[in-house]
Parts: C-alpha cells; structure tokens; sequence
C-alpha cells in the first residue's frame, strides 16, 4: 500500500513537471539568441516549478527504487500517463478521444495486476 502512494506521489510530480514545462514553453515566445530572450526565461517562474518537481520526482523514484523491487515499481510509473490525460482535459481544455479513455483503463488494470 505504500508503495502505491509513493507512486502515485511521484507520478503527480511528473506530471506537475510536464505541465509546468507547457506553461514555461507558451510563455517563452518567439526564441532568439538575446541578452532579453535569455532573461526573460530566467525570470518565467514556470521553470522554476518545472525543475522543482521534476527534482522532487527524481528524488522519491530513488527512494522507491532503493525499497521495491524494480518489477514492481517501473510499471507503477505508468500512472503518470493518467495523470497526463486528466491534466490534458482539465488544465488545458484538450480533446481527450474515448480510445484513450480505455487505453488509461488498460494502465489502470496493468497497475492493479503488477501491485496484487
């Protein structure tokens, strides 16, 4: 059981990470080789929470690797993809065909079946 949590804590912050990352690029604009582009990329706070959650992920995936076997805890990565497609239709008010609806349920299933 903690295993999961740990889990589904690790896959929320990649997912947090990628989110962070969209909202960084469409904030970034057109790319140039400038002082100014530069700057205002060190300034787009975005970034910041892109690199603090992919960090947090990284450091909870070491902690899950070092207590789990590996057999268990890669498949349960997985569940940043469902994470992913809630975000995409909540947060970015993306199109989400039912064909993924069910490729998510597989993932579900697939976790269920790795962790029992």
């Amino acid at each position: 059981m903690k295993l999961i949590l740990l889990a589904l804590i690790q896959s929320l912050l990649l997912c947090a990470g990628q989110m962070f990352m969209k909202l960084a690029l469409k904030a970034m604009g057109a790319v140039s080789w400038s002082w100014a582009f530069v700057w205002s990329q060190l300034t787009n706070w975005w970034w910041l929470a892109c690199g603090v959650s992919f960090t947090a992920a990284g450091l909870l995936w070491m902690y899950i690797l070092k207590h789990w076997s590996f057999s268990q805890a890669y498949p349960l990565s997985s569940l940043a993809y469902v994470f992913g497609m809630i975000a995409a239709l909540l947060v970015f008010h993306e199109h989400v065909a039912w064909t993924q609806w069910i490729g998510i349920l597989f993932i579900m299933a697939g976790c269920y079946l790795v962790v029992n």
